[in-house]
């Protein structure tokens, strides 16, 4: 992770990986150690209100870091499997902040689907500060699958409550969004939306979100298959969807882009598909091109690579 300026200056930079990884280069320090190793799984990156760094990764695992990327402040996570021993702390999967700095959570269970893992199946709101000694509860808005199999006491939530009491067993918000889905579209049915997966929420203003849902990932290619963004608000109502996108045309199978960018500033949301005509294509990449080795030569003049990576050695370097 590297942390830059306004003006584009690196201000600092961290590094944390699996050890047997990282051993086999030395160039940015070695083996990582401690907490920062589990970061190697992350996929998910926020910046709280305090300058915080929330990373997350799947199994709803959360990690604090430090503003100036100094340490891991705290860990947050669940064994991969239902029955596995080990952590059992968990938080959220993907997190993003409202204006005022509430967060934008999803959480996941068991038994989605009949996985024995755990699968992202809430959309969740928590209404107070997150900080590595205080982890609030969530407010659950949403569902995707209703009714997950073979739920007992242990895998209620209790960090995350709909109508005050912990998620879990057959309690959850309903209708889900596959059953909303369901019934709002005439020609679909509920095998359409049967293994279908959550994708990160985005914020368009303060009490409204849009959730991303799509369908079964096949092997042999789901173009055509459904998918939908939802809009929610912070009360959990469906209050719409994003309308105008071809099932077969605008497919975000095509590429697996699932994922949704919003200005909550403008209310806007913003989704950018594959151009339908590719013929500036040539001359666009041989402008990139030209620019790209200009440029190139100007950064390998300011920056010195060394085995493959390019390392800024005025910015200091932390270690996780």
């Amino acid at each position: 992770m590297t942390r830059y300026a306004p003006d584009g200056a690196v201000l600092a930079t961290a590094v944390s990986g699996q050890s047997e990884y990282m051993r086999q280069d030395t160039t940015l320090g070695g083996p990582t150690t401690g907490l920062g190793e589990e970061l190697w799984w992350a996929k998910g990156l926020c910046v709280l209100p305090d300058g915080t760094l929330a990373v997350t990764a799947p199994n709803d695992q959360t990690h604090l870091v430090t503003a100036d990327l100094t340490a891991v402040t705290a860990h947050y996570g669940a064994s991969r499997r239902r029955h596995e021993d080990g952590l059992s702390d968990p938080f959220a999967t993907w997190i993003s902040t409202t204006p005022s700095g509430r967060l934008l959570c999803t959480t996941g269970e068991n038994g989605v689907y009949n996985y024995g893992s755990l699968i992202g199946n809430i959309v969740s709101l928590a209404d107070q500060p997150f900080a590595p000694s205080t982890k609030p509860s969530l407010r659950a808005l949403a569902s995707m699958e209703a009714e997950p199999v073979k739920h007992t006491e242990a895998d209620l939530r209790p960090g995350v409550l709909f109508h005050g009491r912990p998620v879990g067993m057959d309690h959850r918000p309903r209708p889900s969004l596959t059953e909303h889905l369901t019934a709002l579209e005439l020609t679909a049915t509920q095998y359409d939306w049967h293994d279908a997966r959550l994708g990160r929420p985005a914020v368009v203003r303060e009490d409204l979100f849009v959730v991303p849902v799509y369908g079964h990932i096949y092997r042999g290619g789901s173009r055509g298959r459904r998918f939908a963004f939802v809009l929610v608000s912070d009360e959990g109502e469906f209050v719409g969807q994003l309308g105008g996108i071809h099932l077969h045309r605008d497919s975000p199978f095509t590429g697996l882009c699932f994922e949704i960018a919003a200005d909550p500033a403008r209310e806007r949301i913003y989704r950018i598909p594959c151009p339908a005509m590719l013929g500036d294509l040539g001359q666009v990449v041989e402008d990139a091109l030209r620019s790209y080795v200009k440029e190139r030569t100007a950064l390998k003049k300011q920056w010195q690579p060394v085995n493959w990576h390019w390392v800024d050695g005025a910015a200091p370097l932390h270690r996780l």
